[in-house]
């Protein structure tokens, strides 16, 4: 693209992967206007300790501010939501029936938590956590709480079963799968995880789902499908994600789990060819990682919401075809009662685990994940440490090769 001053960028959603963008563009010297776009009322800020220091206390709501390092000019509309893609008249709908044209669009509109069927809506007693202002309504009902219950396994649901337990909370955590964090993990590491949690004071009930809820005003009781009744006086759902593609039904766009993008992030049209103008980044943007395969997914990363948000400003001023494919490692990691937990590259793409370095039971350990290479020899695709993080940095430039030493592995079922 070219960058005369008259020249309009718009950018959907003030996250990390949207503020990333827009500091790239600037580095690269985009001299034309900026405009970021986004519901809530707050400039970005880092969603990262909503569910942790945030509620434990250690950190307050002006800390959560993300900064950049390179001044961008930017205009913004807060508060506002991005209501419909006019792709061909290259122009955004906002409320009142505006329409904002743009030269180049970044799709960075994010996710929002996964409604659980049946779970009471515009509650003061049942909460989901995704914004700051929900992480300040879950504070406050917290403060007024003696038993909390927590529905769903997976990151988000494990770090608040810990916050809760660091306010000396009693809490029950409730989720379908049989482990924790079962799609992250498997099911191995996700028992060595149960048992720290269960260590920690945390009540489980796994392998059992939701029934029914029931609301008074001393608090909520949640019905499961076994019988069993939990009491709670606040209860948090964290059943995952959506991506935020309402926006983008009316357009031709296959945006099924997410924006659909080639190898360059690039948004895919529906002739299958990249959109002139328009990228998408962060957890809304399912493409295929070439390092891996073809498929198209998302990922849902911190880092990754930052490197592909400067991708996708690299590929929006350049064009598809001077664009190379985005192609990271992903990383994150997560914290629970005194226990970093580290992951590099894919593991839930791998069909065997295998116990590189350390033994679970003192969960201090290292798991790699592999599958099979057109030889048939093992590939790692991802390495998970438990209190291992300089064990698993040697491993990061090992993903997509032969695991070295390797001929079997348990199954990673």
């Amino acid at each position: 693209m070219s960058s005369p001053a008259t020249d309009r960028i718009a950018i959907v959603g003030t996250g990390l992967a949207g503020l990333s963008a827009a500091e790239r563009l600037r580095e690269l010297g985009w001299r034309g206007e900026i405009t970021m776009i986004g519901e809530e009322p707050h400039r970005p800020y880092n969603r990262t300790p909503l569910s942790k220091q945030l509620l434990t206390g250690d950190r307050q709501p002006p800390d959560l501010a993300l900064t950049t390092y390179t001044e961008l000019n930017a205009t913004w509309r807060l508060r506002t939501r991005a209501l419909d893609l006019d792709i061909e008249h290259r122009e955004l709908l906002l409320p009142g029936e505006e329409r904002l044209p743009f030269d180049g669009l970044i799709i960075a509109s994010g996710v929002e938590p996964r409604h659980l069927p049946g779970a009471p809506l515009h509650s003061d007693r049942v909460w989901m956590l995704r914004t700051l202002a929900d992480a300040r309504a879950i504070d406050t009902a917290l403060a007024d709480a003696r038993h909390v219950a927590v529905i769903g396994g997976g990151f988000i649901g494990c770090e608040l079963a810990c916050s809760a337990r660091t306010r000396a909370l009693d809490v029950t955590l409730i989720d379908i799968s049989p482990t924790l964090l079962t799609r992250s993990v498997g099911p191995a590491l996700g028992a060595v995880i149960g048992d720290l949690h269960r260590d920690n004071g945390v009540r489980l009930h796994l392998g059992v789902g939701v029934h029914s809820w029931q609301e008074d005003r001393r608090g909520v009781t949640v019905l499961l499908d076994n019988g069993e009744r939990i009491r709670a006086d606040a209860a948090v759902v964290g059943v995952g994600t959506v991506p935020r593609t309402d926006w983008l039904r009316h357009t031709a766009l296959d945006v099924t789990d997410g924006v659909l993008c080639g190898p360059t992030t690039h948004v895919t049209g529906p002739d299958g060819y990249a959109v002139d103008g328009v990228v998408a980044a962060g957890d809304v943007a399912r493409w295929p990682n070439l390092r891996f395969d073809d498929t198209p997914r998302r990922v849902e990363h911190w880092i990754n919401a930052i490197e592909m948000g400067q991708h996708a400003a690299e590929a929006l001023l350049a064009g598809p075809q001077a664009t190379s494919p985005f192609t990271p490692i992903p990383r994150f990691w997560s914290h629970q009662h005194g226990m970093r937990i580290q992951s590099v590259g894919m593991p839930s793409l791998g069909t065997d685990m295998t116990i590189l370095h350390g033994d679970p039971a003192t969960r201090r350990t290292l798991a790699g994940y592999t599958r099979p290479g057109p030889d048939g020899t093992p590939v790692l695709v991802g390495a998970i440490g438990l209190d291992s993080p300089r064990t698993l940095l040697g491993y990061r430039d090992l993903i997509g090769h032969p695991l070295p030493g390797s001929t079997s592995g348990h199954r990673a079922a």
